[in-house]
């Protein structure tokens, strides 16, 4: 009966096994059922039981469950029971109904006791990223969170065991391509506690081509819109950049801050923002400031903020400062990270300076938030931010620290006041009734006068006026006035910070301090006062005040020199009661943390005491000023002679460096020079020696010219004198002297071409002769080369007898030009019958025109000729040309068929090589193989059959 109750679901008669009882059986039939339905049926009962019986299930099945995982990987369904059920043991998460007020601690030791004893063997870890790599939904997505648990119980064990295994982060890195998009949203959150506090894994991860998937996935949620898994991502990249400098700068080099402007794309409308589009958006501010913290390397900060000014990132940061509907915490966020981005940077500080706000008319962003600063209903975080936006701006900036100054100066101010500058909200907030706006003032004034002593003198020109009738008084007198009057210790802090940093390093304005007699007088008396604990502080930094009056003081006024000073504080506080109030400041805890990081951050307005920067003006100061008090008057003046000497050697040290500069301004100068000189030397030498060459040839051709004169003068005399005495004119002999000198020249002309024809043909013969007889074809080309110089040497020695004719013609001329003279020469004059004479004239002219007319003709046909010569030297220039490029080219053919054979003969070696071993092998096995010698003489023998048989045939 209990048997058909139990099966039919009526309640069974007996006791009811308890819960570790029935984990018991379970536990049993997973270990010994040999069936695998039947242990994926008691796997799924453990995992139905594992949240109400974490305790049982834990301690009884963990050892099977991680046992089935070993053995039954063919099964994805009893996988995925068994990660399930480990994942309940082992997660902290549990559901809100079953949480009790009495349970969490007990809860948290259980999750990590359990984590404890899975991690113990390694393997365990090793096979879960084995499992993790499997693409069945239902033993990746389990695999997933079951690692996610054990990290977060036990992270830095279970990070060095994934370290270890081989290839163990870049098998998680595949999460984020799956495109299941809860797998891919859960192995975020896998990589998000994977990459806690351990740079080793960080920089894999990083490597691994982290940060392109995961903007990729931002980009695809919709950037700042996007729900969760964008804010998964994000905190991802923040673990994956925060304190680990190289991937800051793998992150930079790979060009992801071009990818981050998208982000910060905001509209008009700015009304409405969901909870999660601020959450977004909040975090992607934090992620640049991350990029340029004050506390990354100098180098790697500075390279991350001109990346960002050049992508457009900085000047949409600056549209959302500007932008109307912005939330809060958004707006304080962003002046945080516009504040980070243009700190020490002169070209974003540049920038940032000339952002106008879009009011009527414009004014500058600077302005503005000055404008909230001093503003005392503006939230106290908001202004906060303003303060360090400030801070950030004048940070190695002297030129801004100049434009904030200025501002105050009498000759800049406005005169009209229709604009509000920033020196006038400075001095506003400085003594209005907010102690706040005093302190807040008090500190962004001094950050004007930082490590600028230039800014520190011009800011005693300031005067203000105090009520009406009254005479102007000076910036300084008013701030010790205020400070006599006892007001708020917030208000005396700040303006004590702002007269410390004013006074330091700057001797005129210790003497403009104490020309004022109350000065002293108030300060000896606020640090002698005991007082309460809140006045501690106030005194501290009125001794510090006091110290740097002293150690800065250079004794012009006579009754306030260092000496005095120092016998008055002996007399009136003690020494060792100056020292211990002096101690004071670094004692205090608000000073300590100010000390550790530039940005302001305070939990509540009274917190707000000290400034970054100052901390590190009081550390430099605070050992200095103790031992100058202690330093007797011998000591102050040899410290005064040591002063003054290594200011004199500063000073010639700084004049011999101004020197050298110069010097080295000069030898650059002159080297340049020498170097312009030396190259133009050379080109005056290159033209010289060509001048030289071209006098000499112009003295050759002179020479010639002058013995051809001077045979032209002797032969113009004797011509002149047979003339004169035969009657001729000397216009007809000049002519005929022209003309003989015109074919003289032509002749040598045509000599000195028939000269280079030979030189040419000479070559020709000396390269045919070169280039060889390698080929039949370049042979017979060649002969035809050969007959055609054959031809152009016999029209040459054509042109040769024609000349040697026309140079004979010539000869005959002279002949009997000379017998000419000497007739006229022996023939009497008075005897002489002028009609004779006149008929032996004309005939002689007329037979020197034939002559002449002769020699044209001639000389034109030899043109010709010569035209010809030239177009056959031409052409058989080309062949030659073609000839031997023809050559080159059958010499390339024949290199590259030898290498070709070359090859051939090596495979064939090969070849013969692999059948001689194959044959030996065959010998072996006691094949019968023919040899080489035998199949020879077989074919031989085959062959002369064959022949027999033709021959019969």
């Amino acid at each position: 009966m209990n048997f058909l109750r139990g099966v039919m679901g009526g309640p069974s008669a007996g006791p009811q096994p308890s819960g570790a009882e029935t984990i018991q059986k379970l536990c049993d039939r997973v270990a010994s059922s040999t069936l695998l339905d039947d242990r994926r049926d008691a796997v799924r009962a453990l995992k139905s039981l594992s949240k109400k019986y974490r305790l049982e299930v834990g301690i009884q099945a963990m050892e099977h469950l991680i046992h089935v995982l070993q053995t039954d990987r063919s099964d994805s369904e009893i996988i995925g029971y068994a990660l399930d059920t480990l994942y309940n043991v082992i997660s902290n998460d549990l559901e809100e109904e079953e949480q009790e007020e009495n349970l969490p601690k007990q809860v948290d030791d259980l999750g990590s006791q359990f984590t404890e004893i899975f991690i113990k063997q390694q393997e365990n870890v090793t096979l879960l990223l084995t499992l993790v790599e499997e693409f069945d939904f239902h033993v990746r997505w389990p695999g997933v969170k079951l690692l996610t648990s054990l990290l977060k119980q036990q992270g830095p064990q279970v990070q060095q065991i994934i370290l270890v295994s081989p290839m163990g982060v870049s098998r998680l890195m595949d999460l984020l391509a799956d495109s299941r998009e809860v797998i891919r949203n859960d192995g975020v959150l896998l990589l998000q506690q994977l990459t806690k506090s351990n740079a080793a894994i960080q920089k894999i991860v990083a490597f691994e081509n982290a940060f392109e998937r995961l903007l990729d996935i931002v980009t695809e949620e919709g950037n700042s819109d996007g729900g969760i898994v964008v804010e998964d991502c994000l905190l991802l990249l923040q673990n994956l950049l925060k304190n680990n400098n190289s991937n800051q700068n793998f992150f930079k080099e790979g060009s992801y801050i071009q990818r981050m402007k998208p982000w910060f794309e905001v509209g008009d409308d700015n009304c409405g923002w969901s909870a999660q589009k601020v959450t977004n958006l909040h975090l992607m501010l934090q992620l640049v400031r991350v990029l340029v913290s004050p506390t990354n390397p100098p180098g790697a900060t500075s390279s991350c903020q001109k990346a960002m000014f050049h992508c457009g990132l900085l000047q949409q940061l600056c549209t959302i400062l500007m932008a109307t509907g912005v939330p809060a915490d958004i707006l304080t966020e962003t002046i945080n990270t516009v504040s980070e981005v243009i700190r020490g940077c002169q070209m974003n500080q540049d920038y940032f300076a000339s952002v106008n706000a879009p009011s009527n008319p414009p004014r500058p962003a600077i302005v503005v938030l000055l404008m909230s600063m001093v503003n005392e209903r503006q939230p106290f975080v908001l202004r906060c931010a303003v303060l360090y936006c400030f801070q950030c701006f004048l940070y190695k900036n002297q030129k801004g620290q100049g434009e904030i100054v200025s501002t105050l100066l009498p000759s800049t101010i406005d005169a009209t006041g229709n604009s509000v500058s920033a020196g006038q909200l400075l001095c506003g907030g400085l003594f209005s009734t907010d102690s706040l706006s005093n302190w807040c003032a008090a500190v962004a004034l001094a950050h004007a006068l930082q490590e600028n002593a230039t800014l520190k003198e011009q800011l005693l020109r300031v005067q203000l006026a105090t009520s009406i009738g009254n005479p102007p008084v000076s910036l300084l007198q008013q701030c010790t006035n205020i400070l006599s009057q006892g007001s708020k210790v917030q208000t005396r802090v700040g303006l004590l910070m702002l007269l410390c940093t004013w006074l330091s390093n700057c001797s005129i304005a210790v003497t403009h301090f104490l020309h004022n007699p109350a000065n002293i007088p108030f300060l000896t008396g606020q640090i002698a006062e005991n007082l309460g604990e809140e006045e501690q502080l106030v005194q501290g930094l009125c001794a510090l005040l006091l110290g740097i009056s002293i150690y800065y003081n250079d004794n012009s006024l006579e009754n306030y020199r260092k000496e005095k000073l120092k016998q008055l504080i002996e007399k009136r506080i003690g020494r060792e009661n100056f020292i211990e109030k002096l101690g004071f400041i670094s004692k205090h805890e608000l000073y300590s943390r100010a000390a550790q990081k530039p940005q302001p951050s305070f939990s509540s307005p009274d917190h707000m005491m000290f400034d970054h920067e100052f901390t590190k003006l009081v550390k430099e100061l605070e050992g200095v000023i103790s031992k100058a008090i202690y330093k007797s008057s011998e000591e102050d003046k040899k410290e005064e002679e040591v002063k003054k000497t290594l200011e004199q050697h500063d000073n010639i040290v700084t004049h011999y460096k101004k020197v050298i500069r110069e010097q080295d301004q000069e030898l650059e100068e002159l080297k340049q020079r020498i170097n312009t000189l030396t190259s133009q030397n050379e080109q005056l030498q290159a033209t010289v020696t060509q001048q030289v060459s071209q006098i000499q040839q112009h003295k050759d051709q002179y020479n010639l010219l002058k013995v051809q004169l001077g045979k032209d003068a002797q032969h113009h005399n004797s011509h002149s004198e047979t003339f004169q005495m035969n009657g001729i004119q000397m216009e007809e002999a000049s002519k005929l002297k022209e003309e003989l000198e015109e074919w003289k020249n032509k002749h040598e002309l045509l000599q000195g071409q028939l000269r280079e024809k030979d030189s040419v043909i000479e070559k020709l013969k000396s390269s045919q002769l070169e280039m060889g007889t390698t080929e039949q074809s370049l042979q017979t080309s060649k002969s035809g080369g050969l007959e055609h110089n054959n031809e152009l040497q016999k029209e040459l020695e054509m042109l040769r007898s024609q000349i040697q004719l026309q140079s004979a013609e010539i000869s005959k001329l002279q002949i009997e030009n000379q017998k000419l003279q000497v007739m006229n020469t022996t023939a009497d004059p008075v005897l002489g019958d002028s009609g004779a004479a006149a008929a032996n004239n004309s005939e002689l002219e007329g037979r020197l025109e034939q002559e002449v007319k002769e020699l044209k003709s001639e000389v034109k046909a030899l043109s010709e000729e010569k035209e010809s010569l030239k177009q056959h030297l031409d052409s058989s220039s080309s062949t030659v040309a073609i000839l031997q490029d023809e050559k080159s080219k059958l010499q390339q053919e024949v290199a590259e068929s030898k290498k070709e054979q070359d090859d051939l003969l090596v495979l064939l070696a090969d070849q013969d090589q692999k059948l001689s071993a194959l044959k030996i092998k065959l010998k072996d096995l006691g094949v019968p193989v023919e040899d080489e010698d035998d199949i020879e003489s077989g074919d031989q023998g085959d062959e002369d059959e064959d022949g027999d048989e033709e021959e019969q045939d």
